[in-house]
């Protein structure tokens, strides 16, 4: 059963402006291994992780640095959640999170399904 749906959109080139404004940003929005891509796959996982906390219905519970977006050896994109936000998940009853993301004409979105297993 599908307990939410999250979708966000992202304007790459503004997103990048605000990450070289303020360069904290990345550490406090993005894992290690994340911070070593461009700022098109950069917009889709903050995209991603702005989908997922509408999906889940709120960010309580919720860090940035716990959700990490990797892919597949397909090229897949996966949630690796970790921490506090795993058990957050969890404790909502979620046992699938599916993830889509694109990036276009300067933008970038993302589109979360939460799933129970019943």
């Amino acid at each position: 059963m599908i307990i939410g749906i999250g979708v966000d959109l992202v304007d790459i080139p503004r997103f990048q402006r605000s990450i070289e404004r303020t360069p904290k940003l990345m550490t406090r929005l993005f894992t290690a291994s994340e911070q070593t891509l461009k700022p098109h796959s950069l917009a889709a996982r903050y995209a991603a992780k702005e989908a997922l906390i509408k999906a889940l219905g709120g960010s309580e519970g919720v860090h940035w640095t716990d959700i990490e977006v990797a892919s597949e050896p397909s090229g897949r994109p996966v949630f690796a959640l970790s921490g506090e936000t795993a058990a957050t998940v969890a404790s909502r009853g979620i046992a699938t999170v599916h993830l889509s993301l694109s990036h276009d004409a300067g933008l970038a979105t993302a589109y979360v399904i939460a799933e129970s297993a019943s």
